[in-house]
């Protein structure tokens, strides 16, 4: 069951609630009886490893040929 957070709008008070999924939110402050709104919570993600970026979405082959000195001939008039 996860962590919902409450702010209310008349007094400020926020809220934590532990509440199943399928509750209905909680609409009414305990402290003063105003009106409750339900905040986004922060979600806490850590990547770990090489990474997406240095390992798939590059093609090796486009890592093959930018690492070539470019050879241009130009012609002198």
């Amino acid at each position: 069951m996860p962590f919902y957070r409450y702010k209310c709008e008349d007094c400020g008070e926020e809220i934590e609630a532990f509440q199943k999924m399928s509750d209905e939110p909680l609409t009414i402050c305990p402290a003063c009886g105003g009106h409750l709104k339900k905040l986004v919570n922060n979600v806490g993600v850590v990547f770990k490893g090489g990474g997406y970026y240095s390992t798939d979405s590059k093609k090796s082959s486009a890592s093959k040929s930018s690492s070539k000195p470019s050879t241009s001939t130009s012609k002198s008039e």
